[in-house]
């Protein structure tokens, strides 16, 4: 079965704000990913929690893309997600990094790796959406 995926563009997040994305994590799910950037090719977050997928056993995996070109991957151990629930993560744009707000009050950074002014592309695999929230 093919993962679901949704795909919102044609906003702006400007640095200095975030998006805040709830969903729902389906029974069972094996990953689910929320990617941001200005298209599928150049994504300056690729988040990827993994609860059992390949080698990775309940890790966040997150990375980047430009054009089409995989970044060296950053993986945290915080894993505040439980498969057949809600969960809510927001993404802080600053100038050189994403901060990571995850539910439970954790976060982390991630660089941004390239040059962009703004966010205008999200999507989301395997997570069904409930909500996106500019703030």
């Amino acid at each position: 079965m093919a993962d679901k995926v949704a795909v919102f563009y044609n906003f702006s997040l400007k640095p200095g704000h975030c998006v805040e994305v709830e969903g729902f994590i389906p029974k069972d799910c094996k990953r689910f990913s929320i990617n941001l950037g200005t298209d599928e090719k150049n994504l300056v977050i690729h988040f990827d929690p993994r609860f059992d997928y390949g080698s990775a056993k309940r890790v966040i995996s997150v990375n980047s893309v430009k054009d089409g070109v995989l970044g060296k991957e950053q993986r945290e151990s915080i894993f505040p997600f439980q498969d057949g629930s809600d969960t809510k993560v927001c993404f802080q744009f600053e100038e050189d990094k994403i901060i990571v707000q995850l539910p439970a009050g954790n976060h982390f950074s991630f660089p941004v790796r390239f040059p962009i002014e703004e966010i205008s592309y999200l999507n989301m695999r395997t997570l069904q959406p409930k909500s996106i929230t500019l703030k």
